[in-house]
């Protein structure tokens, strides 16, 4: 099972597209993605992860989608359509305008109504020319075919009145996708050019309200009226004493094995078209999943049940190939999810700040296989600065004790990510804050708080203070630089 297995001793950063600087609220497939690869080649990088593509809920979450393939439109470069004719300089302008306020933090709310009228504005200006290459894409890729004709019907930007109009909010649709994946290969062209690989996520469930429950029904547990027997969660943990009730339905794994779990394939194989590599959040869902009573008030009352387990991971396997697949095996791990693991040959995650839980927790970093994936945290934890600063002073001190570090321990973030960096694990990937050293305000997501989340952006400014030599220094000093990639780049 070698072939899945993480390159070995590399680094990679952890930063959402939606973080991006730019002027227009949101980042984007522009100059800022194109300047950020460059930074990561130069500091020797050879990962970029970001989380899920799909359109975000009202809250910002990528975890909640109207559909497990279609793109954020938000992630559109206006530049690039500028450049198209497709967007007048004063809408440009206008827009950077808004904006100006975002800069700092995407607010999805405020965000998406008027983009998705100047993206629709955009959409009627096409050539026919480019609108039959537009319904070529869309007809060659029957799930994003689905996602748009959902949205046109269930969840328009507009009240549609008469044909014209439906036909008009379709395209439009169309239009984005189209234009959402045109524009991020030349991103990920780009960044394999510059010996950047990118690590995509899919979360493990969808939304029910979303194409892929729509036209697919029977590949999820619901009842007669397409309402969920039981939704997904996880019991109380580390992070919420009450558990989290995610509220997705669940899949009928009965029938997807009947014609070998072919919406999954369907799915990794799209992903792996547009990414490098991939992590499957919550893959313990695939040995066994928590179902809570869709009436319940909380996780409390939910019950583990047996999963697809090996069935599917040998379909997904003969998919990925050689592609890098990380299983996200955190939380409560049981023998069985482990050994899924295990079996798989994927990489499983460490996290820096599960480590001293307890006095031999397998996150510390003296106990990384090779074959894993370290991280100093997740999109879920807070910074790392914020971590040892709510630490109590007994954890503190064994912490520092360990990293052997003894200066301020408000001044450690770097001691403990070269910890991290010469332990064996072949790949360790950072959040964007704790390369800055930022604090709990540039958390990207506090789990089971619905509010306040994935807002946050760093600016051009923020990231130039990086110091790029010595990056690349610790990276060639524990093994991890991507020697074939000059710190000449411009």
């Amino acid at each position: 099972m070698s072939n899945t297995k993480t390159s070995p001793r590399a680094r990679g950063i952890l930063m959402h597209v939606s973080s991006l600087p730019g002027e227009y609220g949101c980042g984007s497939f522009g100059a800022a993605a194109v300047e950020f690869i460059d930074l990561l080649a130069k500091c020797g990088y050879t990962y970029w992860q970001t989380l899920p593509f799909g359109v975000p809920d009202r809250s910002g979450s990528p975890y909640k989608s109207y559909s497990a393939f279609a793109g954020n439109p938000l992630f559109i470069d206006l530049q690039t359509l500028y450049r198209e004719g497709l967007i007048t300089d004063r809408e440009r302008l206008d827009e950077a305008e808004r904006c100006r306020e975002m800069q700092y933090r995407c607010a999805f709310a405020e965000l998406t109504a008027p983009r998705y009228t100047l993206l629709k504005r955009a959409s009627s200006r096409v050539s026919p020319d480019r609108a039959a290459q537009i319904e070529a894409f869309i007809a060659a890729h029957r799930p994003l075919s689905e996602f748009c004709e959902f949205m046109a019907i269930y969840h328009p930007t507009v009240d549609i009145s008469n044909q014209e109009e439906q036909s008009a909010e379709l395209f439009f649709w169309k239009f984005t996708q189209h234009a959402f994946f045109t524009q991020w290969k030349s991103i990920r062209d780009y960044a394999n050019a510059r010996g950047i690989k990118i690590i995509g996520d899919i979360p493990i469930y969808v939304d029910l309200d979303s194409a892929d429950v729509h036209y697919h029904p029977e590949l999820f547990l619901l009842d007669r009226e397409r309402r969920p027997e039981a939704v997904s969660g996880v019991p109380p943990d580390y992070f919420s004493p009450d558990g989290q009730m995610w509220g997705n339905p669940l899949y009928n794994w009965h029938r997807m094995k009947e014609d070998g779990y072919s919406w999954w394939c369907e799915r990794v194989r799209f992903q792996l078209e547009i990414f490098d590599g991939l992590r499957i959040d919550h893959f313990r869902g695939l040995s066994a999943y928590f179902a809570i009573p869709a009436d319940a008030p909380n996780a409390k009352s939910g019950k583990w049940v047996k999963g697809p387990g090996m069935a599917l991971i040998r379909k997904l396997r003969e998919v990925a190939g050689d592609a890098l697949i990380i299983a996200e095996d955190l939380g409560e791990i049981d023998e069985a999810a482990a050994k899924l693991v295990r079996d798989s040959g994927f990489p499983g995650m460490r996290v820096f700040q599960f480590a001293f839980l307890d006095a031999d927790n397998p996150h510390l970093p003296h106990h990384y296989p090779e074959n894993c994936v370290a991280y100093s945290g997740t999109h879920d934890n807070t910074t790392l600065l914020a971590y040892v600063y709510e630490m109590d002073e007994s954890t503190r001190s064994r912490m520092m004790d360990y990293i052997g570090y003894h200066g301020h321990p408000l001044q450690c973030s770097d001691a403990i990510l070269r910890t991290i960096s010469r332990s064996a694990a072949n790949l360790v990937i950072f959040p964007i804050q704790d390369i800055l050293g930022y604090g709990v305000d540039t958390r990207m997501n506090v789990p089971g708080v619905p509010e306040g989340n994935w807002g946050f952006r760093v600016t051009r400014e923020q990231l130039a203070t990086i110091d790029t030599a010595y990056r690349r220094h610790v990276g060639a000093l524990y093994g991890r630089c991507a020697t074939d990639t000059p710190s000449e780049l411009p």
